[in-house]
């Protein structure tokens, strides 16, 4: 996942070369960007930013979010210089080559460490949205954590949007006692991940952090943080649902996830309404995969959808003309097991390579 990989912004060859040799004796991939417009979108989530004093004074003008793990990489023999090209960036560290190069690869190194035992240890981060108001997205979301449970994974369903119903109240959970939002939001300090997952509401293997309708308001970066990492140390598989509306929260969500699903009813308003949200959401995520919701009552096809966004298939939905009777009984979706949601969630599950879903 990209996300894991050291950012590397320059646009000087000779360095370029220096820092990749570097990193092939680890080994380590790097991700590497001529300067900051094209890393903007990697700059939040990258282990470690490397920067090249040329790319500097660009990625300063830029306005790049002040962050750790920032390095600056020179070879001018001036320090003043170089410590306040450092400064202009935000970087904690500077390394002067040739001299610094064993310090470089020693970071690298423990990038590739830490890598190693994150993605061992981690569970998988699925994003839901729709791709206009009343696409499904929640439901599909809520199916997904339901169906993982149901195929012997820990699941944790995240509720990003404030202005949506609950999460809680699509599981018919919503009297099961638990932290909800306003109050994970209200914490402060360190969370710690196993207890902020056994403070959630939950059935069996299934969690949820929801929104309170009681108490609306946004939801903080710092929040959103805290929660999908407490869920993917704690549990198999996170779902976030997301408003097509994207706030910082949305954003962080997005940039951590494995797979992003966007819902598209077989309508032509709902595909032109889902190409401005596919534009939106692009940008985070190199993972967009489209679920085509039926019925069509144009005889839309899914594959006429994709051409049109430019966008892969992860799955269609057939009409479950008895789901919103079972939903209103408080019956969480897929709850049985039985149908097109569950059908569709077990393919979507086991496409991520986790144990008990059904890879096409």
């Amino acid at each position: 996942m990209a996300r894991h990989r050291p950012l590397l912004v320059t646009d000087d060859l000779d360095l370029l070369d220096d820092v990749l040799g570097l990193a092939a004796r680890v080994p380590l991939d790097v991700d590497v960007e001529p300067g900051p417009e094209p890393a903007r979108h990697r700059y939040p989530d990258a282990p470690i930013v490397l920067i090249g004093d040329a790319a500097a004074p660009a990625c300063a003008r830029a306005g790049l979010p002040r962050r750790r793990g920032v390095v600056l990489l020179t070879r001018d023999p001036r320090p003043d210089h170089a410590t306040a090209l450092a400064d202009a960036v935000g970087a904690e560290q500077i390394v002067r080559f040739p001299e610094g190069a064993a310090w470089l690869v020693d970071c690298l190194a423990t990038v590739a460490q830490r890598h190693a035992v994150t993605v061992a240890a981690r569970g998988r981060i699925l994003a839901v949205l729709g791709g206009r108001g009343g696409a499904g997205a929640s439901v599909l979301a809520a199916g997904l954590a339901i169906t993982a449970g149901k195929v012997g994974l820990r699941s944790l369903l995240v509720d990003a949007d404030p202005l949506g119903g609950g999460a809680d109240l699509i599981l018919g959970w919503e009297d099961v006692a638990g932290l909800r939002w306003p109050a994970l939001a209200a914490t402060s300090g360190a969370v710690d991940p196993p207890a902020l997952v056994a403070a959630l509401p939950s059935r069996g293997d299934v969690a949820v952090l929801s929104c309170d309708r009681g108490q609306p308001g946004g939801l903080s970066q710092d929040a959103m943080a805290a929660a999908l990492d407490a869920g993917s140390r704690g549990r198999d598989l996170v779902v976030t649902d997301l408003p097509r509306s994207l706030d910082e929260a949305a954003v962080l969500a997005l940039r951590a996830a494995d797979r992003v699903l966007l819902v598209v009813p077989a309508e032509l308003r709902a595909c032109v309404a889902a190409a401005r949200v596919a534009a939106t959401v692009a940008p985070h995520t190199d993972e967009l995969r489209l679920v085509v919701r039926g019925p069509a009552p144009g005889r839309l096809r899914a594959r006429q959808i994709a051409q049109s966004l430019g966008l892969p298939v992860a799955g269609t939905l057939r009409a479950e003309p008895d789901l919103p009777r079972r939903l209103e009984q408080g019956t969480p979706p897929a709850g049985n097991g039985r149908g097109p949601l569950a059908q569709l969630c077990r393919r979507i599950i086991g496409d991520l390579g986790l144990a008990g879903g059904v890879a096409a």
